[in-house]
C-alpha cells in the first residue's frame, strides 16, 4: 500500500507540475508578444483568457450544470481519497513466518506487535512503548516510541532493546532481518535539589 501510495503521488504531482508549467509558459509568452498556438485561447497581452462569450457559451445547455456538479463531485471525491490516504498509517497486518514446509505461516502483525510493546515495557528505565510494523510481510520494518523514565540512560535502554525485546521478535518470526526505527522521548526532567 505504501509503495502504490508513493507511485500516485509522484505520478500525479508530475502531471500537476508539468500542466502548470505548460500552461504558465504559454501565458508567459502570450504576455510577453511571443508566437504561441493558433489554438490558444488569447493571443496578446491585452487580452483576456476566458472572455464573457466563452464563459456564457454553454449556460443554456441542459447538460452543462449536471456535468459541471458531477466533475466538480469527483475532483472533490478523489481530493478526500488521496487526503485520507495521506494521513493513514500503513500497518502490516501479517508477517510471514517460515514453517521449513515451504508453504509458511501467517502471524497475525497485532499479535507481533503487541509481543514487542509488552517485551519493551518490561525493560528497564521504560516506562511505556508503541509499536508499529510497517513494510511487506516477507520484510517487515518496526517503528517503535519509548517513553524513558526519567532517570534511565537511553543509550542502555537502546542496547538493551537491539539485545533483547527485538532479536527475540526477529528470531520467533524466522526473519533474517528486522530493521527498526525508534524515537526515544525522556519527557521532561525536574532539576533536582542540591543542599
Amino acid at each position: 500500500m505504501q509503495g502504490t501510495l508513493r507511485a500516485v503521488n509522484r505520478v500525479a504531482l508530475g502531471l500537476v507540475g508539468l500542466v502548470l508549467v505548460c500552461a504558465g509558459g504559454a501565458v508567459l509568452a502570450a504576455g510577453a508578444g511571443l508566437s504561441v498556438p493558433s489554438w490558444w485561447p488569447f493571443d496578446g497581452r491585452s487580452d483576456v483568457l476566458l472572455s464573457d462569450a466563452d464563459r456564457a457559451r454553454w449556460q443554456d445547455e441542459g447538460w452543462w450544470w449536471p456535468v459541471v456538479i458531477a466533475v466538480l463531485a469527483l475532483l472533490l471525491v478523489l481530493g478526500l481519497w488521496w487526503l485520507l490516504a495521506q494521513l493513514r498509517r500503513a500497518r502490516l497486518s501479517e508477517v510471514l513466518v517460515e514453517s521449513g514446509d515451504g508453504e509458511g505461516a501467517l502471524l497475525r502483525g497485532r499479535a507481533l506487535e503487541g509481543v514487542l510493546t509488552e517485551e519493551a515495557s518490561s525493560l528497564d528505565g521504560v516506562s511505556r512503548a508503541s509499536v508499529a510494523l510497517t513494510g511487506r510481510r516477507t520484510t517487515p520494518r518496526v517503528r517503535m516510541a519509548l517513553h524513558l523514565e526519567p532517570d534511565a540512560a537511553p543509550g542502555e535502554a537502546l542496547t538493551r532493546l537491539t539485545d533483547e525485546a527485538i532479536a527475540h521478535a526477529r528470531d520467533s518470526a524466522g526473519l533474517e532481518a528486522l530493521p527498526a526505527e525508534v524515537r526515544l522521548d525522556t519527557g521532561r526532567r525536574r532539576a533536582r535539589r542540591v543542599s
